[in-house]
């Protein structure tokens, strides 16, 4: 799972998971059901995190399936016909990968001991390595766009910042345009310079603090 542990180290927040992976990998050929429980409770993990952070509530005790549903929903997708279709097809799989645990799965209901010998044989290789790629591709596909949703947000809250922060200039400059209305909407001239042109708009912040300086000496 070599895609997943390298994004966990760009987003150093999800170190805990490499403990599920490393399950997982060393499993996979020795106790799938193993692995499948740890690849349950990876994708748990992942879609718990992301609706905690977006405030999504999750009731008491929510299945995989409606774990992955609305953390998809939480990242926010405005094509609700595409929303609806992934998230099914997220919860759908949680959802498969959930029945096979519990049909292999050592610890989810007493099986007999032929069952127990044999509960491997009923997934062949092929089988187990596409699970596993299907789970990574998942997780790896809602840590990014979570993690890149965050970073939008972050660096328009720092724009945002910045651009209060220089309240003189603000006032100047929009004593001398005033402010432009579009139907409903009105907007300050440094506002719309600042988010238009930031280029120019430092430029003129400049000129106003240069300005300013020698007005000082």
């Amino acid at each position: 799972m070599n895609k997943l542990k390298e994004v966990i180290k760009e987003y150093g927040r999800w170190s805990g998971l490499l403990t599920y992976v490393e399950r997982i990998e060393t499993n996979i050929k020795l106790d799938f059901s193993l692995s499948l429980e740890n690849a349950k409770a990876l994708l748990e993990s992942i879609g718990k995190q992301i609706c905690i952070d977006n405030k999504v509530d999750l009731g008491s005790t929510p299945s995989v399936n409606v774990v992955l549903k609305k953390a998809f929903i939480s990242l926010g997708y405005t094509n609700s016909s595409l929303v609806n279709q992934i998230s099914s097809a997220l919860a759908t799989i949680g959802q498969q990968v959930g029945e096979l645990r519990n049909e292999i799965g050592l610890t989810s209901h007493g099986k007999s001991l032929e069952e127990i010998k044999n509960r491997n044989n009923n997934v062949d290789i092929l089988t187990r390595e596409f699970l596993i790629d299907t789970v990574e591709l998942i997780s790896v596909f809602l840590i990014r766009n979570f993690e890149t949703k965050n970073e939008r947000v972050s660096s328009e809250s720092k724009d945002k910042l910045e651009y209060l922060e220089e309240e003189d200039f603000n006032e100047l400059w929009d004593d001398l345009f005033g402010e432009f209305t579009m139907g409903d909407y009105s907007y300050p001239a440094s506002e719309i310079l600042f988010y238009t042109d930031n280029d120019a708009y430092q430029t003129e912040l400049d000129n106003f603090n240069n300005t300013k300086e020698d007005n000082n000496d």
